[in-house]
């Protein structure tokens, strides 16, 4: 039998926050090509978290992780 987990209502507003994050990050790549080229050369998932965490952001939970 299957073991399926459903999204909560924790879960959404988590899974927006992340989105909401992720377009401002977008927002301030695209608006500094200093932070572009930072970014462009992230080689792993991990480096990505860490940098964006540097700016300010929270990307590295995702949905149903607390």
């Amino acid at each position: 039998m299957l073991n399926i987990k459903y999204m909560t209502k924790k879960d959404y507003e988590g899974f927006l926050y992340k989105i909401d994050q992720l377009n401002k990050l977008v927002e301030l790549i695209n608006g500094s090509p200093e932070k572009y080229k930072v970014f462009i050369n992230c080689k792993t998932h991990e480096e990505v978290v860490e940098l964006a965490s540097s700016w300010g952001f929270e990307i590295a939970k995702r949905w149903g992780e607390y």
